[in-house]
């Protein structure tokens, strides 16, 4: 059987984190040294988007075959609940997610210098708003990921379209849900360079982080069970039910 073995899948699962962080996050920084102290913009959010999107594609078609290419504890957890899944696998995933997120992070530094320390690496934060709205904004921009991500790679979705409309709904998420709280919409791209950002500089407000991480880890949840409730049919229930009663069987 051409099965990849677990260290290989965990391999993928932190190099292609650790991809997403260090473009993605990493253009956070990077756009504030080029700008100076011009006022950010419309434009420069839309870089970013842009940035993150594209990663997420090339990394989709890089590592998909051999890890999934979740990169995002949410849309592991969302696949673990609706069955798609192994929950024993689930532990080590969210390591290396979180391990990919750190490299990155560090990353950035190798790159940028303390600069991009001294402008907060990326850090999600959602300021002043309530912590009810910065919820809701990741709730949000997580369940629309998410459950992309979960037609894109359906059985009966167009065949190999998933990195482009994987990568499409990054980049429109964080258009809007950006301005709230920076649009982590993804646990271990809000945990890594939190982690980073404590040890190399300051201004980390860890008691925001339970806001990010529950509000992206319950949208992966909920995603995934909504998206698998409207998109099961009878047909599909009558040949889960065949395959169960074989595997019994044997």
């Amino acid at each position: 059987m051409d099965e990849y073995r677990l260290w290989q899948k965990l391999t993928a699962e932190v190099l292609g984190t650790a991809f997403l962080v260090f473009v993605g996050v990493g253009s956070v920084p990077a756009t504030l040294i080029v700008g100076g102290d011009a006022a950010f913009t419309m434009s420069e959010l839309g870089m970013i988007s842009l940035a993150f999107g594209t990663i997420v594609v090339a990394t989709v078609y890089a590592f998909g075959h051999i890890s999934g290419n979740h990169i995002n504890p949410a849309v592991t957890l969302g696949l673990a609940i609706t069955g798609k899944f192994p929950w024993r696998s689930v532990p080590s995933y969210l390591g290396a997610q979180v391990l990919g997120a750190v490299i990155g992070s560090l990353a950035i530094i190798g790159v940028l210098g303390m600069e991009a320390v001294d402008l907060g690496l990326g850090v999600a934060s959602y300021g002043d708003i309530p912590a009810i709205q910065a919820f809701t904004a990741e709730f949000v921009g997580t369940f629309i990921l998410v459950l992309v991500v979960f037609g894109a790679i359906h059985a009966k979705a167009p065949a190999g379209f998933a990195g482009l409309a994987i990568g499409l709904v990054v980049f429109a998420a964080i258009i809007p849900v950006a301005p709230a709280t920076g649009a982590a919409i993804n646990p271990a791209r809000t945990t890594g360079p939190m982690i980073i950002q404590s040890l190399f500089g300051d201004g980390v407000m860890w008691e925001q982080w339970p806001v990010y991480v529950a509000a992206e880890c319950l949208a992966g949840v909920m995603a995934g069970i909504i998206y698998v409730a409207i998109s099961t049919t009878s047909a599909d229930t009558a040949s889960e039910a065949m395959t169960d009663a074989k595997e019994q069987a044997a």
